[in-house]
């Protein structure tokens, strides 16, 4: 009897275990708010178990931590994994007006319980913190790969073989719509490598995207068949959907804006008589050729001083040059009756310039990078301020003469 009563003792724990429920698990999904930040929209992993429903965020950072603008700048951003009830996770969502969509997940027992066993491992604070990358590790690609990993590869396999709606450009212009200084700045940063066609894994890093190919994911069953990975959904916020829509390239407007910018100059530099036109025009020239070295200098650094990998070999830096601060002085002294003629470096610079100017327009009609629009902004008013630098000889020569 003894004997028997110890093995009933040591089964117990066992037994136990094996009739605890398996955890359920679920995605949530939270549409975009208003900040700048929260335009790409949110998701999170759910956890129910034991009576408790814990919610695993991905996209928690703070503006507090030490040297975060500079690691911002230099793309080394530290996100990290937190976790919070429910309920007051609903509450806040709801304050700020954005619906919220959870998807319960088919996950076998053993996969719910893998899944439910590492979060509980990731969010503890010596591991909690991850390298932050706005297309590659951001919170919903976090979530993907989670689930990936106790469905032991299925859903990548899955997901990679189906094409995606656009490119990693297109999804970001598409929710930055709302606020277009920011979109506008966001395009003007990006280079050709943001510019390859997704597939459905991919563009898992909108959780909107991720949320509607989820639906579509058929995984095995214990029993060999095929089940959907999404049992059940059900919205826990119910709210207008305010995503942004496709953003077309306003070509002919940029256009417009950048002949009426060239033609300005061209038109103060023949009126150069009056003091008035003189200092318009300067103001003008400098005030752009300031812009355009600012905007050059970011790019380039943005290229080769950071890891802000799709920043890299941006076809805008045939425009927009650090070359362009040689020729501030020249251009900010446009106001003089007689401007300074330009020496033989910023001579250089203008034929270095003017051919790289030149070259962006055939670039832009052949590339990937879809910039012609930015290319038909800056070009016009470039030729014009590298013709009024070259012509200041002509200018000297008849005021002497005068």
């Amino acid at each position: 009897m003894r004997a028997l009563l110890a093995v009933l003792l040591l089964c117990v724990p066992v037994l136990g275990h094996a009739q605890t429920p398996a955890p359920q698990i679920s995605v949530l999904t939270f549409a975009p708010g208003e900040i700048y930040w929260q335009r790409f929209g949110h998701n999170a992993l759910l956890v129910r178990q034991a009576g408790q429903a814990l919610v695993y965020n991905y996209g928690i950072f703070d503006f507090r931590q030490e040297h975060f603008f500079l690691n911002f700048a230099r793309a080394r951003m530290r996100y990290r994994l937190d976790v919070t009830p429910l309920y007051p996770t609903l509450q806040y969502y709801a304050a700020e007006n954005r619906w919220a969509v959870e998807q319960h997940l088919a996950l076998s027992p053993h996969q719910a319980r893998a899944l439910a066993d590492f979060l509980a491992w990731n969010a503890r604070p010596e591991n909690a913190e991850y390298r932050y990358d706005y297309f590659t590790a951001n919170c919903s690609t976090r979530v993907r790969d989670a689930l990936d990993q106790v469905l032991g590869g299925a859903l990548r396999r899955t997901l990679q073989a189906r094409p995606g709606h656009g490119s990693y450009r297109s999804e970001v212009l598409r929710l930055m719509a709302p606020q277009p200084v920011l979109m506008l700045g966001m395009d003007l940063g990006l280079g050709p490598r943001v510019d390859e066609p997704l597939d459905q894994w991919q563009e898992g890093f909108i959780p909107m995207r991720l949320m509607a190919a989820l639906r579509g994911v058929r995984i095995a069953a214990d029993d060999g068949t095929q089940r959907p990975l999404v049992a059940s959904e059900r919205w826990l916020i119910v709210r207008e959907d305010r995503t942004g829509a496709p953003v077309p390239y306003p070509t002919a407007l940029f256009l417009s804006v950048g002949l009426a910018l060239g033609a300005s100059m061209w038109g103060l530099n023949r009126m150069r008589a009056h003091t008035a036109a003189r200092i318009a025009l300067g103001m003008l020239a400098g005030g752009a050729v300031l812009v355009w070295a600012l905007a050059g200098s970011v790019l380039l650094l943005g290229w080769l001083a950071t890891e802000h990998w799709g920043m890299a070999a941006n076809r805008n830096l045939l425009l927009l040059n650090p070359l362009w601060w040689v020729l501030l002085p020249c251009a900010a002294g446009q106001w003089r009756r007689a401007p300074s003629r330009p020496r033989r470096v910023a001579r250089l610079a203008m034929g270095v310039l003017a051919t790289l100017s030149v070259l962006s327009l055939p670039w832009a009609l052949v590339g990937v990078q879809p910039n012609l629009h930015w290319v038909a902004l800056l070009l016009p008013p470039q030729l014009a301020v590298l013709h009024l630098l070259r012509s200041a000889d002509d200018v000297r020569g008849a005021v002497a003469s005068g």
